[in-house]
């Protein structure tokens, strides 16, 4: 069914956006939400906008149909029952539990693993650990991605910790974040979900001398273990009472809500970081009540799949009009590519179009000086999402943050309208489309809401696609081959052979 439902989707007129909103008065009111937050008093909210993209009430109708047709309604009950939604691992993905929403018995769960992160962080932060000044998180891929992000986004003034995070085996990352920090006032936090990530693991070897070197007699007791497997946390050394549990079926992109979340309520404070939470949860919720277009995440996905099924646009950019959201388009890589770029479907068939697109971005008006040409003028159509907050996070004169909006706001109404030309070369076709997200501040249930939406997004164009987001095989054959060359005595490809020889790495 679903064939003949995506090629009757082909075949429908393709109107531009000017004839769209010419067409339709009602257009903004119908495609432009805002998300109410209302999080510890806060009556802040998102604004989502997708008006300026080519969904009209046709498309509507034929992804809602195709929702329909891919049990949309039972996929989405599932995740959230905490039944299997991993087929390939025979797993549950119950990453909605860490933060309150979910099969009760998970929620419950979650709720007392945080209830321990809570009491550590705030032993530490009373000083019952000695005094802390710094903490280095190790980890990589999903522990650290995110961390990053969250800890750059909400705590970039009055941090109660100084955060590094640090995920490449390149020891320039881990000599960075050593220059940076006292070894007698600094505590490392080891993220790994089994505690056996090469990378995660040979860092944190090398953290601890750092610290061993640097006059602290017992390096292994300033570790934090954030890990499904805590028996091999022990075994490497940390002692029990600073081993932060979280549960098998939190995978690694999605474990930000879990222990994983460790470094991010070390710098803000507990309460912070429960509101991080509370935001995500209204999201959870959103997506969990609410049907067809009015469901925000799913409506994203019929843009998404409009873009990549039906005109074959094989990126997506991602542009953050601030600064303490720079880390996002580097977040969302991961999230959406490993997620959803894949080539067979749920059952083991192949997939029979495009998966996920490229995702790619940068930051704001830095990004309209190098890539924003190919945007307007360029001969791929790249969708765009913009996001951006009213409200500053600096104290400056009202004149930069004035700008910013403006040049945000100006090139979404650029890419739109075009600019004809009698100068080729000057000409700007338009018709290209755009994404807004406002929020009105950068707060950590906004941040919370955010980043839950765009979990919820993948999650939809999964199931319009009849794939698993959940899996992620296609990382691991090269770490495979990189454990080979280590261990040697393998043969390998005449180029390969010779770059391990130029090297000096036996093979």
């Amino acid at each position: 069914m679903s064939d003949a439902i995506w090629s009757e989707l082909k075949a429908l007129p393709k109107p531009s956006l000017g004839e769209l909103f010419a067409d339709d008065a009602n257009r903004l009111d119908q495609l432009a939400t805002r998300f109410e937050l209302g999080v510890g008093g806060d009556a802040s909210g998102i604004r989502f906008d997708w008006s300026k993209t080519h969904l009209d009430a046709a498309h509507i109708a034929g992804f809602e149909k195709l929702a329909t047709d891919m049990d949309f309604d039972a996929r989405r009950a599932a995740l959230f029952a905490g039944e299997i939604v991993n087929p390939t691992e025979g797993r549950a993905a119950e990453h909605t539990a860490q933060r309150g929403v979910g099969k009760a018995e998970s929620v419950e769960l979650a709720g007392q693993y945080h209830a321990r992160m809570a009491s550590l962080v705030e032993a530490i932060h009373r000083g019952v650990l000695g005094e802390i000044k710094h903490l280095i998180h190790i980890g990589i891929g999903g522990s650290a991605l995110g961390p990053a992000l969250a800890v750059d986004a909400l705590a970039r003034e009055g941090a109660l910790c100084d955060v590094h995070v640090v995920s490449n085996i390149d020891g320039c990352a881990l000599e960075a974040a050593f220059a940076a920090c006292d070894p007698a006032t600094t505590m490392l936090a080891v993220a790994s979900k089994t505690f056996t990530t090469i990378e995660t693991m040979t860092n944190a070897e090398s953290a601890i001398e750092w610290l061993r070197d640097g006059g602290v007699l017992d390096p292994y007791g300033r570790v934090v273990a954030l890990t499904a497997a805590p028996e091999k946390a022990t075994e490497w050394g940390v002692d029990e009472t600073r081993i932060l549990p979280f549960s098998e079926s939190v995978g690694g992109r999605y474990s930000l809500w879990s222990s994983i979340g460790f470094p991010v309520a070390m710098a803000l404070g507990w309460p912070d970081f429960s509101e991080f939470l509370a935001g995500a949860a209204l999201m959870d919720e959103h997506f969990r009540d609410v049907e067809g277009l009015a469901n925000l995440p799913l409506r994203a996905a019929f843009a998404d799949q409009y873009y990549t099924r039906l005109l074959g646009c094989q990126t997506r950019a991602v542009f953050a009009y601030d600064e303490r959201l720079a880390l996002l388009p580097d977040y969302l890589q991961q999230l959406e590519m490993e997620s959803n770029g894949k080539s067979v479907k749920a059952d083991g068939t192949p997939v029979d179009g495009p998966t996920a697109p490229i995702t790619w971005g940068g930051v704001g008006t830095d990004a309209q000086h190098a890539v924003f040409q190919l945007l307007h003028q360029g001969t791929n159509i790249v969708p765009v999402d913009f996001i951006a907050a009213i409200f500053p996070g600096h104290d400056l004169q009202p004149a930069h943050h004035r700008i910013l909006l403006s040049n945000c706001f100006a090139q979404g109404a650029a890419l739109m309208a075009g600019k004809a030309s009698e100068d080729p070369a000057r000409a700007y076709p338009g018709n290209r489309p755009s994404a807004t997200i406002l929020l009105d501040e950068v707060s950590p249930a906004a941040f919370g809401a955010l980043i839950a939406f765009h979990e919820h997004r993948t999650f939809a164009n999964a199931v319009l696609m009849g794939i698993n987001p959940f899996d992620q095989f296609g990382v691991e054959l090269g770490k495979e081959i990189a454990k080979q060359i280590e261990k040697g005595g393998t043969t390998f490809d005449p180029s390969t052979e010779a770059l391990l020889e130029l090297a000096g790495i036996a093979s």
